[in-house]
C-alpha cells in the first residue's frame, strides 16, 4: 500500500512519520541533546562480571554502566552453534578488560544499556558483520530463488580473505549488483575507519555513532512502497540529497522540500495523533474501544464493543468488533513503540473460526512492523500473548514523566482518607510532644472537608488531645500532601 513519509526538523528536536492512506502509521523523534545509542560502537571496559548472573558491567564512558548477558557475547553464540558445552562469563571476561562492544538497546528506566560483541553494521542493502563470516537472507525475502541469487552475489563480493560475512537486507530485493558492490564497499571503509580508532582512542571511548534520524529514514525506512519523502527544512533536505546521491541513489528522486503555508505536520494532523497515543483508550470507528496499559514489566490492551451494535447478533458484533481492534492494535503498537510482553485481550469468541481470522488479521498487520514480532495462538484464558522487540524508549517514556501527585500509582487518596491521615498523625503527634497548638496546612479540598463533613471528628479529637487544632489552606500542596506545624 502506498505511504508517504514526512519529516519535521527544528533546532532542537527532528520528527519523522510514516502515512498511509491519510493516517500517521509509525512516528520517530529524535531530540538533539537526548539522541539514542543503539547501533553505537565503543571501546568498553569490563567494570565487573557477575558469575550469579552469567553477565558483567561495561563502562562505555556514558552515566550509568551497560550490561551484557552471556548469550550476546560472540564466543558463546559460536560455542552453541557448534554444539559444544559454553564458557562460563568468567572465564571469558575479567575486569579491567578491554573489549568492543555494539548498543542493542538504549537505557530504559533505571537500567543501563544493553550491549553485545556480536558487532555489526547496517547499509542501505546489506548488514556487514565484521567478526562473522556467515551469508544470510532477511526472512522477509521469501522466493527461494531470490534467495539463492542474492546469496551468490554476495559470496561473488567477498574476497578469499574476507573475515566478515554480510545479511542480505529486504530493500535489497530488486537492488542492482552496482548497488549491492557499492553498499559492500561502503560497509567494508566504514570498518576499517573504526579499527584505526580502535587503534588510537583510550579506553572507554566511542568508536562508531549511528547516523542521525534523517539519514536512517534514507537506510532504514524508505519502501518500494514509499512514494515520497517530503522535508520541511531547505537546508535538511539538500543534506539528505547528497546523502542519498552517494549511498541511496535509488531514493534521490523522492526526497522533496515542502513548500506550503500550514505546518507539514498540521497537513495530517500528527500533533492531535500523538496526543491520543498518549491517552490509554483508543477509540474504533465501529464504536468499540481498546484500553492500552503500559507498565515496566509488560503492556495489556483490552478490547471493549463500547457503543458498537452493528453487527446481525451479538457474535458478529464481538466479531467485527475484534477484526477491528486488530488492525488498530498493530498501528498503536508501532505508533506508541511499545516493546517487550504484551498481552492482547480480546472479546471472547467461541466460534473458533473466527477466532482464526482475528489472529490472521492480526499477523497481516504486524506483518508492516519493522521490528522483530512473536505472535501465540490464543491461550486457555483467550488472551494472545506476543513480544516485540524493544530497542528505545516508548513514545510514553520519550515525551512523559512520572505524575509528581500520584508517585506514578495513577491514582491519588481521597480528600477523606487524607482527613484521616492526618487525626492519626495528630494523635501521634500529642503523645510524643506536649505543644500549646497544632496547625494543619493542606490542600484546598481537604481543608473544606474538615470543615464540612469531617468537623465533628476533628472537633472530637482536639476534645482527645485537649489542644486545639487549627486549619490552613496551602494552594502549593496537593491532594497528598499535608503538614502538622507544632507550636
Amino acid at each position: 500500500m502506498p505511504e508517504d513519509i514526512l519529516i519535521n526538523i527544528t533546532p532542537f528536536e527532528t520528527r519523522a512519520v510514516v502515512v498511509e492512506q491519510g493516517a500517521v502509521q509509525e512516528l520517530h523523534i529524535e531530540r538533539s541533546i537526548q539522541r539514542g545509542f543503539v547501533g553505537n560502537i565503543y571501546l568498553g571496559k569490563v567494570a565487573r562480571v557477575l558469575p550469579g548472573m552469567q553477565s558483567a558491567f561495561i563502562d562505555i564512558g556514558q552515566e550509568r554502566a551497560a550490561f551484557v548477558h552471556i548469550s550476546d557475547l560472540r564466543q558463546n553464540r559460536t560455542e552453541r552453534l557448534n554444539g559444544s558445552n559454553p564458557t562460563p562469563i568468567e572465564k571469558l571476561l575479567f575486569e579491567g578488560q578491554s573489549l568492543i562492544v555494539q548498543v542493542t538497546k538504549d537505557p530504559l528506566g533505571t537500567k543501563g544499556a544493553r550491549v553485545s560483541t556480536q558487532v555489526s553494521i547496517a547499509g542501505r542493502m546489506l548488514v556487514y558483520l565484521p567478526f562473522d563470516p556467515h551469508i544470510g537472507v532477511s526472512q522477509r525475502i521469501e522466493n527461494e530463488a531470490l534467495r539463492i541469487s542474492l546469496r551468490e552475489k554476495i559470496e561473488a563480493l567477498n574476497s578469499p580473505d574476507e573475515k566478515g560475512g554480510f545479511i542480505v537486507r529486504t530493500q535489497a530485493e530488486q537492488a542492482s549488483d552496482e548497488e549491492l558492490r557499492a553498499d559492500c564497499e561502503y560497509l567494508r571503509k566504514l570498518w576499517s575507519i573504526i579499527q584505526q580508532r580502535l587503534r588510537t582512542q583510550p579506553c572507554p571511548s566511542t568508536l562508531y555513532t549511528d547516523l542521525d534520524l534523517t539519514q536512517r529514514v534514507l537506510r532504514d525506512m524508505v519502501t518500494p512502497e514509499t512514494h515520497n519523502i517530503i522535508v520541511d527544512s531547505r537546508t535538511a533536505t539538500q543534506q539528505m540529497k547528497e546523502w542519498a546521491e552517494i549511498y541511496t541513489p535509488s531514493v534521490l528522486d523522492r526526497i522533496q522540500l515542502y513548500t506550503g503555508t500550514r505546518p507539514l505536520f498540521d497537513t495530517v494532523h500528527v500533533d492531535e495523533e500523538i496526543s491520543r497515543a498518549l491517552s490509554r483508550r483508543v477509540d474504533l470507528k465501529s464504536g468499540g474501544y481498546l484500553i492500552i496499559d503500559q507498565t515496566e514489566a509488560l503492556t495489556t490492551v483490552d478490547v471493549n464493543t463500547g457503543g458498537y451494535v452493528g453487527g446481525r447478533n451479538f457474535g458478529d458484533t464481538i466479531f467485527k468488533t475484534n477484526l477491528e481492534a486488530a488492525g488498530a492494535i498493530a498501528r498503536q503498537l508501532r505508533l506508541r513503540n511499545l516493546g517487550g510482553i504484551i498481552v492482547l485481550d480480546f472479546i471472547d469468541m467461541d466460534n473458533d473460526e473466527h477466532r482464526q481470522s482475528v489472529l490472521n488479521e492480526l499477523q497481516t498487520a504486524l506483518s508492516k512492523d519493522r521490528t522483530r514480532i512473536t505472535v501465540s495462538n490464543f491461550s486457555q484464558l483467550g488472551l494472545v500473548e506476543m513480544t516485540r522487540k524493544r530497542t528505545r524508549e516508548s513514545l510514553n517514556n520519550l515525551l512523559c514523566e512520572p505524575c509528581p501527585t500520584c508517585q506514578s500509582r495513577g491514582s491519588v487518596k481521597t480528600s477523606r482518607t487524607i482527613c484521616y491521615d492526618i487525626l492519626r498523625e495528630v494523635l501521634r503527634e500529642a503523645r510524643q510532644f506536649n505543644p500549646k497548638e497544632f496547625r494543619v496546612l493542606a490542600s484546598q479540598e481537604v481543608v473544606d472537608l474538615f470543615l464540612e463533613e469531617e468537623s465533628e471528628h476533628l472537633a472530637q479529637t482536639g476534645d482527645f488531645i485537649g489542644k486545639p487544632i487549627s486549619l490552613e489552606v496551602d494552594p502549593q500542596h496537593a491532594q497528598e500532601q499535608y503538614d502538622i506545624i507544632l507550636f
